[in-house]
């Protein structure tokens, strides 16, 4: 009966612990229990259960505990708590929190989540990226313009900014198109199958003056510069980077001095700038720079105010003293990209951006920019190169054959094909359904960083997987590679944009932890107040929320209380093992903040392990959020049970070495006990969805056309050859090909064809002179194999092509 007892006390505390009840049900429980236990069971039962409840009462009863506990733990919370920078908080104040914090609460709430549905395009927008973005990538062959041109074509130019595709932020009163960060996504999409052209126009559109003039601009420099950057009249550039500031923006050396200076035969305020900058997009084309500089008034000039800290300006390129011009060649594919230079370039205070009293303001304007346009420009180009990748490797792999099959079939192949399907299709719902959010009035700050970590990630690895699986074919330069110039690039956007080493290990968590928590920002603020029952309230619910973590999390390892999701038969699995995966992280980044406090901030591995496991149940939320709103084709039901099962196995591997890593031993080994009490039990996806992943995408499937729906599918007469339109259009015939392959192989085998019909044109000649194939067939196969051997044939080149200095070519055969 003791043994009873305990377990229905520890069954009623665990159940107010999930439903985070507080501390009166949990006392009333260990009340009753007690009674009943001093009645029919142990006295040493009823005294551990009265003492517990009021050990209960004490510290979970705020008339009791405001009067001994709260100043207690408030005191020593001062002493522990993390410094936050100036520059941290605005980067925590910057952006708003949204699904990313419904994760950090451990019972997330999908109402919060579904309510937005993605409703697509306007007509306008669908138009656009049908028709204009069409011709513009129809325009563009990797290598003529990677290697040829090292540029775009000058009637592409033209069109880009006759169709304002600088202007997609803009608003229409300004003469841009005013999209809908969804389209902004659609268009970016669309154009990464070539990577110059991806870049050139997503960059003007994320970090550029066109969206800091928006936002923060004045009057003025909006009815001047908007109107003019919309239709292509200015070409924008920022400079941020330089030599000494990098992934380190706030620590840029450049300087403003403001100072007086005769212009024009007048006495002129301005600021006195010096800088050097690398690694600037657009910069060797630009018509006006955007500048951050720190801002200094040492003479007082402007008031008493010496270090105004960050500040933004828009210079003209003929502006005095700066030099621009000349370009960095990026790796794989040189997007106009270049340093710019300044000694003692004067300007006037005007050209801050938003006026004198925006000076200072630079490091939040920059922030609260980067935030939208990391969610949209590289990963929408990630999204983009991988449904393009989709398409091609799907396609090569089908048409080309080894063995007397189609090397898709093979399984060794398979698995990189499904994992490029499965990367595509995660990528795709992260980055529509976050543009969607953001269209609903949200500024995703962690969700930019997870994105522009992750699916840039994602990007190399699908290049790769698709490099691995077309062989040579791909790794031989020249205008029928459509794959090795974009694979050499992926290292680009690797880099830019906060580095991909930094934003794992620093931000994805890092800002994370104190941003979308449901209490550290309250506390952190109590303390900056000195307000003890503010404190008293986050403090103690925090404690409540940890306590309600531990119980979901163990509690559903084991199978018990699922959570209630509204998903289907096929989905709800999937959407509990995230809900209990979303307890025991919430659970493992306070144990993380608990017992490393400031010391948290050096431990990046710890750091990038918990903010792998947020970034994977982000994602993985937002594939059910896809299953959820779209009508799903057939074969896309494997297609996300693939892509769940690989997160939530990442998700799993996460907190396994954080666990294993974690410095407090006894904490991680009490942390595993509850979030990890049966083992790891998610294993990789299994081989028999791998085999239909594979299938889906080297076959004329609707999963394959879903997948490639947002790329450049379509060949036109006078448009550069599009590989893509080239494979769909081989995969429509390949049923019927692959039964006239089978029927002459078949002939061959048995001896009916000669012995020297090796190559497969001289089978189908000899197939039709022995009555095997008809007249049609042959007709038939003869064309179709044309075009199978044109998407096998690779480049070949004079042998003095690639020497840029003829003078030092060696003879090597002499007459």
């Amino acid at each position: 009966m003791t043994l009873i007892l305990f377990l229905v006390a520890l069954a009623g505390l665990l159940f107010v612990m999930r439903r985070e009840s507080g501390a009166k049900p949990a006392i009333g429980v260990m009340l009753v229990v007690g009674v009943l236990s001093l009645f029919m069971a142990s006295g040493w039962l009823t005294l551990l259960l009265f003492l517990g409840a009021a050990a209960t009462a004490a510290a979970g009863l705020p008339q009791f505990r405001m009067n001994w506990l709260t100043p207690r733990v408030f005191a020593m919370f001062k002493k522990v708590a993390p410094k936050v920078s100036d520059t941290e908080k605005v980067a925590l104040e910057a952006g708003t929190v949204g699904w990313d914090g419904e994760l950090f609460t451990g019972r997330p709430d999908w109402h919060n989540l579904l309510i937005n549905r993605h409703t697509g395009l306007s007509d306008e927008e669908q138009a656009f990226v049908d028709n204009q973005c069409t011709q513009a990538i129809s325009m563009c062959n990797a290598w003529d313009l990677a290697v040829e041109r090292a540029d775009l074509p000058k009637e592409l130019w033209d069109f880009l900014k006759q169709e304002k595709f600088f202007g997609m932020i803009i608003p229409k009163e300004y003469g841009g198109l005013g999209f809908s960060a969804k389209a902004q996504t659609a268009v970016l999409q669309k154009l990464a199958a070539n990577e110059m052209l991806m870049v050139t126009v997503g960059v003007p559109n994320s970090l550029g003056p066109g969206e800091l003039l928006v936002k923060y601009g004045t009057q003025e420099q909006k009815d001047y510069y908007l109107p003019r950057l919309a239709d292509g009249r200015e070409v924008p550039c920022f400079g941020l980077t330089g030599p000494r500031a990098g992934s380190d923006a706030t620590s840029l050396p450049d300087t403003g001095i403001v100072c007086k200076q005769e212009v024009d035969g007048k006495e002129v305020l301005g600021i006195r700038l010096n800088f050097e900058k690398r690694w600037i997009t657009l910069a060797p084309v630009a018509t006006v720079v955007g500048l951050a500089f720190r801002m200094f008034d040492p003479d007082g000039l402007l008031g008493e105010t010496r270090d105004y800290g960050i500040t933004c300006a828009l210079i003209p390129r003929d502006t005095d003293g700066m030099e621009i011009g000349r370009r960095h060649c990026p790796i794989g594919s040189p997007f106009m990209n270049g340093p710019i230079k300044g000694k003692d370039v004067f300007i006037p205070l005007d050209y801050i951006i938003g006026g004198q009293e925006m000076a200072g303001q630079g490091w939040r304007m920059l922030v609260e920019c980067l935030s939208v346009g990391r969610c949209i420009t590289l990963p929408s180009g990630a999204a983009g190169a991988a449904a393009y990748a989709v398409g091609t490797a799907g396609g090569f792999t089908r048409i080309r054959r080894q063995f007397n099959t189609p090397v898709a079939e093979m399984e060794g192949v398979q698995a990189p094909l499904a994992r490029i399907a499965a990367k595509t299709y995660i990528a795709q719902s992260a980055v529509n359904h976050t543009a969607n959010m953001i269209d609903q009035g949200e500024k995703p700050a962690v969700p930019s960083a997870i994105l522009k970590y992750h699916l840039t990630e994602f990007q190399r690895d699908i290049l790769t997987d698709a490099m691995d699986v077309h062989g040579g074919k791909t790794v031989t330069l020249g205008p029928r590679n459509y794959l090795g110039i974009g694979y050499s690039g992926a290292a680009v956007s690797i880099t830019v944009e906060g580095a991909n080493i930094m934003t794992r290990s620093l931000m994805i968590f890092g800002q994370g932890a104190i941003r979308c928590h449901p209490y550290v920002l309250k506390e952190l603020a109590a303390k900056d107040n000195d307000d003890i029952k503010a404190f008293d309230e986050a403090f103690f619910g925090h404690a409540g929320l940890i306590f309600g973590n531990a119980a979901r999390a163990f509690t559903q390892a084991l199978g018990i209380g699922k959570a209630d999701v509204p998903f289907d038969s096929a989905s709800r699995p999937y959407a509990q093992a995230l809900a209990r995966f979303s307890s025991a992280f919430g659970l493992c980044a306070d144990a993380a903040m608990t017992t490393l406090g400031g010391e948290l901030k050096m431990r990046e591995l710890i750091s990038a392990r918990l903010g792998d496991m947020l970034a994977n149940l982000y994602l993985a939320s937002m594939v059910l959020k896809n299953w959820y709103e779209t009508q799903p084709v057939d074969g896309e039901k494997e297609l996300m049970q693939y892509s769940m099962t690989l997160l939530l196995h990442r998700t799993e591997k996460a907190l396994d070495e954080f666990l294993k890593n974690l410095p407090n031993r006894p904490a991680a080994m009490a942390l595993r006990a509850v979030t990890l009490p049966l083992g790891r039990r998610w294993a990789e996806p299994g081989d028999e969805l791998t085999r239909k992943l594979a299938n889906s995408i080297s076959t004329d499937t609707p999963v394959r056309s879903k997948l490639t729906e947002s790329a450049w599918t379509t060949a036109s007469e006078g448009d550069v050859a599009n590989p893509l339109a080239q494979y769909n259009s081989l995969l429509k015939d390949y049923g019927k090909a692959e039964q006239l392959y089978r029927k002459a192989t078949k002939a061959y085998a048995k001896g009916e064809l000669p012995m020297t019909a090796l190559h497969p044109e001289e089978r189908f000649e000899a197939a039709l002179e022995a009555g095997i194939f008809s007249q049609e067939e042959a007709d038939f196969m003869r064309e179709y194999e044309a075009l199978v051997l044109e998407m096998l044939t690779v480049d070949d080149f004079p042998f003095d092509e690639f020497a840029r200095n003829k003078d030092t070519l060696i003879d090597h055969n002499p007459a």
